[in-house]
């Protein structure tokens, strides 16, 4: 890791780019509707940008930090602490950043973070004012959404020293394909498994905390097999269903109070209008390597 540079992490995004109509002296005769036309393939024209996976810097804390805001929102957790330490314990993660920015281009800072990984050792970092944000915060909203033995189960798992906590965070601008998850965690799980022969904080996680980004379309709901009908969550990050599907403990809190719309109106489904959630899902990290399998099969370009 003596290079800045990790892992070429290559995605394909497709960005919508709204391009300036320079004015024609003929534009008089528009009457057909044929620039109306053009003009929306203009708009909806793609623009495909490679990323790179570096090592995460003190460059990139400005980047981190708006990250982890998004994903926090108003919730009271010190995301400028949490960005110190992700940027201390750079053994382990790494920031996405767009592999070449041409010299025309507009982009203020040709460094801009796209998305990061990490993974933070909650047992370890007991006591840490950030790491006990985030405690408080899950086990708060644990009580409110899910049966009292979850709240429990999830506290005594947090309070259990002898097999840490490791919070695993994977957040990226809503641009950037899912496809770039794979080498990310690829790169992660290699991270983790040096830190576990150099017995470092974060190679001793037993069980593996996302809170991940959600949204539910407001009102829908789909019929179960038995008993009452059950919800359909859509991940913003769309790898993270397969972390779902593994977990042991999991549950849904809303964040419809704190946000605007439910990607910052980035995102929406035939203007079917979203409800933004978090859901918190905690798995063992000894069915890591089945999920790895799963991004594998389904990521692989």
């Amino acid at each position: 890791m003596a290079s800045s540079a990790k892992k070429r992490a290559v995605g394909l995004s497709e960005i919508p780019e709204e391009k300036e109509h320079s004015s024609d002296e003929n534009s008089e005769e528009d009457d057909s509707g044929e620039d109306s036309e053009a003009s929306e393939e203009e708009i909806n024209e793609e623009v495909i940008v490679d990323f790179e996976a570096h090592t995460i810097s003190d460059n990139d804390y400005n980047g981190i930090k708006k990250l982890l805001q998004q994903l926090f929102l108003k919730a009271h957790v010190n995301t400028s602490e949490m960005t110190d330490i992700i940027i201390q314990q750079n053994h382990v993660g790494s920031v996405i950043r767009q592999a070449e920015v041409p010299e025309d281009s507009d982009d203020e800072d040709p460094d801009e973070v796209f998305g990061f990984i990490t993974v933070l050792n909650l047992t370890e970092r007991k006591g840490v004012q950030c790491v006990e944000e985030v405690k408080e915060l899950i086990l708060d909203q644990c009580e409110k959404s899910a049966a009292h033995s979850v709240t429990e189960q999830l506290e005594q798992i947090l309070n259990d020293t002898s097999k840490p906590v490791g919070l695993l965070l994977s957040e990226r601008f809503i641009n950037v394909p899912p496809q770039i998850a794979l080498p990310l965690h690829k790169q992660l799980q290699k991270e983790i498994a040096e830190a576990q022969r150099t017995n470092k904080p974060s190679g001793r996680c037993h069980y593996c905390l996302m809170v991940s980004k959600t949204c539910k379309e407001a009102n829908k709901t789909i019929p179960a097999q038995r008993g009452a009908p059950k919800e359909q969550y859509m991940f913003v990050n769309a790898e993270e269903e397969f972390f779902y599907e593994q977990a042991i403990l999991k549950f849904h809190y809303s964040v419809q109070e704190e946000a605007d719309s439910c990607l910052s109106g980035m995102w929406s489904f035939s203007d079917v209008p979203m409800k933004p959630f978090r859901t918190v899902m905690l798995i063992p990290t000894d069915r890591i390597p089945a999920i790895m399998e799963k991004l594998k099969e389904n990521l692989t370009m």
